[in-house]
């Protein structure tokens, strides 16, 4: 397999599929630089949840927004433990089911279901395009949620439709790298010794700057980002990353995987020689 990656250092900020993506990129050649950002953990509190999965169990929802993959695989989770993942796939099957992007449309295949609806864009602002053509008046409107982000623009779209929006949060982000192994990463990237850095989800972004911000290293990061090549799974991530004041040099084209992401970072390099 040509190695179109030889002499380039990638780094990698990704948790759960971490030697995946990065055995992926030292098949072509690549020195991956791993510093795993963030840790998925299920929400502390089960109880929440649990009350919401009876609630759509017993026929609660009239459709449900599964914003991201991992929080449907964490509701089957709960649902197991609880002793009602069964009853929880029959409600699945039987709601109008809306996902954001092709992760949750992946989860859902597992059990052997499938979208009803898919986002325009794999955003929020996609989920809320596709819906503003339906009428959404006194239905009840499942939101799978993460911690971290509300989605307030979402919830605030479906109440002025009409909707009741019923939330859930599954899941929670910890941070997984020790301080030390980001701060390394920032002042490796600001020495020119990174060729790339691939985002993989918003919250690792969030993390690279927590961690500058405690390490006096903003203006580094700065200088590192504008210097290195900068990559991003998708819309949301770039997103993210623009938000920061970051370049985004590579992102995938409707496709928003890790696969389509090491290929256009293979493109990224094509013909330029390696410093």
């Amino acid at each position: 397999m040509p190695e179109q990656l030889t002499g380039r250092t990638i780094a990698v900020p990704e948790t759960r599929e971490l030697d995946l993506l990065a055995q992926m990129l030292e098949r072509h050649g690549a020195v991956t630089f791993r510093c795993p950002m963030v840790a998925i953990l299920d929400a502390p509190d089960p109880a929440p949840i649990e009350d919401w999965l009876k609630r759509f169990a017993a026929g609660g929802c009239d459709d449900l927004i599964l914003l991201t993959g991992e929080g449907l695989r964490r509701l089957l989770g709960f649902a197991d433990r609880a002793g009602i993942k069964e009853r929880f796939i029959a409600a699945l099957g039987g709601v109008r089911k809306i996902t954001r992007g092709p992760k949750p449309a992946r989860a859902l295949r597992v059990v052997g279901l499938k979208p009803d609806l898919a986002a325009a864009e794999p955003t929020t602002e996609g989920v809320i395009a596709t819906l503003a053509a339906h009428d959404l008046s006194a239905r009840a409107v499942g939101v799978q949620l993460y911690a971290d982000n509300p989605n307030t623009k979402l919830i605030d779209f479906l109440d002025a439709a009409g909707a009741r929006p019923d939330p859930v949060a599954p899941y929670v982000y910890a941070s997984a790298a020790a301080d030390q192994r980001v701060a390394d990463l920032i002042t490796e990237m600001a020495g020119g010794r990174i060729d790339a850095i691939a985002f993989t989800s918003a919250p690792q972004v969030r993390r690279l700057v927590e961690v500058a911000e405690k390490s006096r290293l903003a203006d580094e990061l700065r200088h590192g980002l504008a210097r290195t090549k900068v990559a991003a799974v998708g819309p949301v991530v770039a997103e993210r990353l623009r938000t920061i004041g970051a370049r985004v040099d590579i992102t995938p084209e409707g496709s928003y995987f890790m696969k389509p992401l090491v290929n256009e970072i293979i493109a990224a390099f094509a013909g330029a020689p390696a410093t």
